[in-house]
C-alpha cells in the first residue's frame, strides 16, 4: 500500500546484512562512530527438517560499524540463542548487555549466562554475568541519579525446570555493578518500556503469559498500576503529543492497541492492524511522527506462518493512519537513526518463508 499523498516510498533499501535467525537490531555512536549489533539465534543445521526452535544456537553476535555510507563488519561477541544486545551509559562509561535465550544445538539448555561487557580500550570487556533463564531483553533506564537495568525473562514449557531465577526482575547500579532491586511477577518475559510524564514514572512490561503490567513507581519501587489483562504481550512504547500521554501495546496473538492516559488509567482508543505484531519504532520524521509496526508470526511455533510484510503509520489528529506496508520475513526489530542529517532504519528478519534462518536483515533509508 502506497502512500497516496507522496511521490515515493518512505523507504529505500541501502543495504541487505546476511543474518541468521536475528533477534534485534541495536544502533549506537560513540567517539569511535555508529554502530550496529545484532543478535542472532540460530545458524541452520544441514539435514534437519525446519523448526523455528531448533537449529545451532552456540552463535555470534556481529557488530557492524558505518563506514562510507554502509555498515562494514567490525566485530563479534559471543552470544548463543541471541535475543538482545542494550548500549548505555553511566557518566563517561559505555556498556552493551547481552542476553540470550538457550545455548547448544538441541538439546538446548535455557539456563544461561548474560553478560554485562564495558567498553575499555575500544575493546568489549566482560564486567558482570547474571544467572538466566530464557532470557528476552535488556533495558536501561534512569531515575534522576540511580540507573537500573530491566531483565525479560523466562518461559513456561512442560517438562523444563529452571536451576537459575526464571522470573524477570530489576536490577539498580551501585557504582560498579548492578545489584538486585525488585523482582517481577512475570514468568514470560519480552520487553520494557519506560516514561516520566509529569511527577509519575512508569514502566511497561510485555509478558507472554497472565497479563501485561503497567507499574509506576512510588517513590521506592515499582508498583503495579494496570494491567491488561491478555496473552500474548510483546512490547510497548510511550510518547507524548497533543499534551497527553500515550502508550501503544504490540500484542503476537491479536492487534496492536493505542491507549490514551486518562489521569489515572491507560483506555484504548485504537487497534492497529492484527496478530502478528512484535516490535514498534516511533520515528520523529520531518513530516511528523512514524510508526514502524514490525510483524513475526502468526500460528504455533511448531506450524508457524510468516508474516511477509510490516506496516508504517503516520500520526494524524490523535490516531495512527496507516500509509504504507514493506516486505519482511518474520521481522523481529527496528530502529531508527541519524548519520550526518540522513534518517535510517534497521529491521531485523528472523527467517524465511520455508522456516530456515538463514535470511537477510535490512537498513533502509527512510523519507519522511
Amino acid at each position: 500500500m502506497a502512500n497516496t499523498e507522496r511521490s515515493r516510498s518512505l523507504l529505500t533499501p541501502l543495504q541487505q546484512l546476511p543474518t541468521s535467525g536475528a533477534r534485534a537490531v541495536e544502533v549506537f555512536t560513540n567517539d569511535e562512530g555508529t554502530f550496529l549489533g545484532v543478535p542472532q539465534l540460530a545458524l541452520d543445521v544441514a539435514g534437519e527438517a525446519p523448526y523455528m526452535n531448533g537449529g545451532d544456537s552456540d552463535i555470534d553476535a556481529p557488530i557492524y560499524r558505518w563506514q562510507d555510507g554502509r555498515f562494514v563488519e567490525h566485530e563479534a561477541l559471543p552470544l548463543p540463542g541471541g535475543e538482545d544486545l542494550a548500549y548505555f551509559k553511566i557518566g563517561g562509561r559505555q556498556f552493551l548487555a547481552t542476553a540470550g535465550i538457550r545455548t547448544g544445538k538441541g538439546p538446548y539448555e535455557l539456563d544461561c549466562d548474560a553478560t554485562l561487557y564495558e567498553r575499555i580500550e575500544r575493546k568489549w570487556v566482560p564486567l558482570q554475568h547474571f544467572s538466566t533463564f530464557a532470557a528476552k531483553q535488556w533495558f536501561a533506564f534512569s531515575l534522576g541519579a540511580r540507573h537500573f537495568l530491566a531483565l525479560a525473562q523466562g518461559v513456561v514449557i512442560e517438562g523444563v525446570e529452571p536451576k537459575n531465577p526464571r522470573t524477570s526482575r530489576i536490577f539498580e547500579w551501585d557504582g560498579e555493578r548492578f545489584v538486585p532491586f525488585q523482582t517481577l511477577d512475570g514468568q514470560w518475559g519480552y520487553n520494557f518500556a519506560f516514561v516520566s510524564f509529569g511527577a509519575e514514572h512508569y514502566l511497561a512490561y510485555a509478558d507472554h503469559v497472565g497479563g501485561s503490567p503497567i507499574y509506576r513507581w512510588n517513590g521506592e519501587r515499582f508498583e503495579t498500576s494496570q494491567v491488561l489483562d491478555e496473552n500474548g504481550g510483546r512490547a510497548f512504547r510511550f510518547f507524548e503529543a497533543n499534551g497527553a500521554l500515550w502508550m501503544l501495546h504490540a500484542n503476537l496473538l491479536d492487534h496492536t492497541t493505542l491507549y490514551r492516559f486518562d489521569g489515572s488509567q491507560f483506555v484504548a482508543v485504537q487497534i492497529l492492524g492484527k496478530a502478528g505484531g512484535r516490535e514498534l519504532c516511533l520515528i520523529d520524521g520531518e513530516q511528523g511522527l512514524y510508526l514502524v509496526r514490525v510483524c513475526f508470526i502468526t500460528g504455533t511455533p511448531k506450524a508457524p506462518v510468516v508474516v511477509p510484510q510490516s506496516q508504517i503509520f503516520k500520526w494524524r489528529e490523535d490516531r495512527f493512519e496507516l500509509v504504507e506496508t514493506f516486505e519482511t520475513s518474520a521481522a523481529t526489530d527496528a530502529c531508527s537513526f541519524m548519520i550526518d542529517g540522513q534518517r535510517y532504519l534497521a529491521v531485523s528478519n528472523s527467517l524465511s518463508a520455508d522456516i530456515r534462518f538463514r535470511i537477510d536483515s535490512t537498513v533502509y533509508r527512510f523519507n519522511g
